[in-house]
Order: structure tokens, then C-alpha cells, then sequence
């Protein structure tokens, strides 16, 4: 199951259990875990992007690791709120994982690097370290502000 609603994604869970949060870009794949109770998102694993049945293999292996039970994966929806061709690919990046058998919620993730940028730059992390933390910080990001949406739902 594929949802952007947060209902339906929160009915096809399991009670409790964690979630695996993904930022899906061209060269990585940011992944983040949240705790069993939905508290709070840290970052996890970066995937270097290859071909895809070996970066899906690598986030079975997480799941599997991990007892996923769901999973986040962020949308990059344009300002206005239409698709873009990223927006297409992550569709169909999801739809590609759809047989992992774990309900997929797609969360709006506009502002996700945006806001994870900023917080490294007052942090006074160099270029360098910023490009490799960013990925894994927007998936935590994201799967953040998922988990805060599904605690009240």
C-alpha cells in the first residue's frame, strides 16, 4: 500500500513499531530509523545509489536488521505543490518497493534539505561535512515530522 494519507498509512500499521524514513536522491539514498513508540528520528545508513535491485537489496537488509515495519519516504513536490520529474521518479521509486509487503506513506519533504542545510551551517560544519550528512539528516527530517503527524492521528 502506497498512501499520501497519514490515516490510512497509520491504519495499516501494526501497533508500535519502528519506521524507516528515506530521502531518495539521484546519487544517494538518506535513510533514517525513528524508536518503537514514534518519539523521535535519528539518522541511519547512507546508500550510494547503483543499480536498483541492489539498492533495494541494501534497504531490505535494513528493514530485515531493524524490524521495519513501515515505511516514509519523502515526496519533492514543487512550491506550488505540483509534481516535478523528481516527484515522478520518487512515485515510481516507491512503487518499486511496494513489494517489501510494508505500507509506504509519501510525505510532503519541500523545505526537508532546506531547513537541514541551515541547521549545519549555524552549526558550523564545512562544505565537505554538510554534503556528506545532509542526505541521512533529511530523511530524519522527514520521517520526523511524519511520526509527529501519525502520534495524532
Amino acid at each position: 500500500m502506497i498512501t499520501t494519507d497519514a490515516a490510512a498509512f497509520h491504519a495499516a500499521l501494526p501497533t508500535g513499531g519502528r519506521l524507516l524514513g528515506l530521502d531518495v536522491g539521484t546519487k544517494t539514498i538518506g535513510t533514517a530509523l525513528c524508536d518503537a513508540g514514534w518519539s523521535f528520528a535519528s539518522p541511519a545508513h547512507l546508500v550510494r545509489r547503483t543499480k536498483f535491485t541492489k539498492d533495494k537489496a541494501e534497504l531490505a537488509t535494513l528493514i530485515a536488521a531493524q524490524s521495519v515495519k513501515g515505511l516514509i519516504i519523502g515526496l519533492p513536490l514543487n512550491l506550488d505543490g505540483t509534481d516535478s520529474p523528481r516527484t515522478q521518479s520518487t512515485r515510481a521509486f516507491a512503487r518499486n518497493l511496494d513489494d517489501v509487503g510494508l505500507p509506504i506513506l509519501l510525505w510532503d519533504e519541500r523545505w526537508s534539505t532546506v531547513a537541514v542545510e541551515r541547521t549545519l551551517i549555524e552549526q558550523d560544519f564545512s562544505r565537505a561535512r554538510r554534503a556528506e550528512m545532509v542526505d541521512n539528516m533529511a530523511a530524519a527530517h522527514i520521517l520526523q515530522a511524519a511520526i509527529d503527524r501519525l502520534v495524532n492521528v
